[in-house]
């Protein structure tokens, strides 16, 4: 199996403000209200880094490819969840799961790398983003 730093290479990837590494792939021309109608990237994280606690005003749907499993913890009001991403139904991973607009959500592989794809809409935009203070927790 390759590497991250293999895999960041292939891919072209390029550090996230959130932790990890991604590479936008789509931005449709399409626009609602001044925004692209809808957004993918590839995003990987490695052993030790993190998807630091964000949120954003769009729907989110994050789609397993390669690697281990991904935790993804989301905090949608006083609902919390954490959701195994990835290839084994049988052992509870899911290859899909959506995340609500405006939901706190983290990440971080359960091996040495992950890659997921991230498809959100209306498109992302990181004037819509926001991102949590270090050591922040929704939970606190």
């Amino acid at each position: 199996m390759p590497t991250a730093a293999e895999m960041i290479r292939a891919l072209d990837l390029k550090p996230h403000p959130e932790g990890g590494h991604y590479r936008e792939t789509f931005r449709d021309p399409r626009q609602i209200d001044g925004r692209a109608a809808s957004t993918a990237i590839l995003f990987l994280l490695a052993r030790g880094e993190r998807s630091n606690w964000h949120r954003i005003d769009a729907v989110e749907i994050w789609h397993y490819y390669a690697g281990a499993a991904l935790k993804l913890s989301v905090v949608d009001g006083a609902k919390e969840e954490i959701i195994r991403l990835g290839a084994d139904i049988h052992a509870d991973e899911v290859p899909q799961v959506t995340v609500p607009a405006r939901a706190w959500q983290a990440a971080e592989s359960f091996g040495d790398w992950t890659l997921v794809g991230c498809t959100v809409a209306p498109g992302f935009s990181f004037e819509c983003f926001e991102l949590a203070p270090a050591g922040w927790s929704p939970r606190r």
